[in-house]
């Protein structure tokens, strides 16, 4: 993710391990998308993996795939350290210093790609850069999954989606909601065409892309 650490999730407080408390609300809703779309092995990248919550609880249910977390932020990084280490789970690489925006990424292919609650928390070019990215890594029809709240043209914004877009805006004037028509515009630029959107709880949504041929 460009645009610096999240200070919101990340402080100076000296634990390494850190706790986003939306994970234990979510992760089996994602999880239960994620189930029919993942490829039956190979390597799964996800891009801002945040505190790493989210991947190692991935790991556990989906062990014949391997799973590589990264993160632009070192304390993002020492946290997922210390929930690898906790979980002791084989099928985790170490975690990646990959900043979505940027031109090149530190991976050379994927079999598939998830991001969790990335794009309303950094600037317009890490969406762009995800994109970018993702058609350059992913094969032909492999998925990239992107979840949280997202602008809809023909879909009257939450209350609560409203305010957090303010909130955001409010800490850094490059973040806040994208509207789905302009993440499907980067994604088409990039080969990358949405296959399926789903209404998670809490306002969110489960978005699939599918690179072409």
């Amino acid at each position: 993710m460009s645009g610096g650490p999240r200070p919101f999730v990340f402080d100076e407080s000296g634990e390494a391990k850190r706790f986003a408390p939306a994970t234990l609300r979510n992760r089996d809703a994602i999880a239960d998308i994620l189930r029919p779309i993942l490829p039956a092995k190979g390597r799964v990248l996800e891009i801002a993996s945040g505190t790493g919550e989210h991947i190692v609880h991935f790991a556990a249910l989906f062990p014949a795939l391997q799973w590589q977390p990264s993160d632009p932020d070192p304390l993002a990084l020492a946290s997922i350290a210390a929930w690898q280490l906790e979980a002791a789970l084989t099928n985790i690489a170490p975690a990646l210093q990959l900043d979505a925006a940027a031109q090149d990424w530190p991976v050379v292919g994927a079999d598939a790609i998830i991001c969790i609650n990335m794009v309303h928390i950094a600037p317009i070019e890490a969406a762009a850069g995800l994109m970018r990215g993702a058609g350059r890594i992913l094969p032909p029809g492999a998925p990239l999954y992107l979840y949280g709240p997202f602008i809809e043209a023909a879909v009257p914004l939450a209350p609560s989606n409203a305010e957090f877009d303010q909130s955001l805006k409010s800490r850094d004037p490059r973040w806040g909601l994208r509207s789905l028509e302009q993440i499907t515009a980067l994604a088409a630029e990039h080969g990358l065409t949405l296959d399926q959107r789903t209404e998670m709880p809490a306002n969110n949504l489960s978005l699939i892309f599918r690179r072409g041929a």
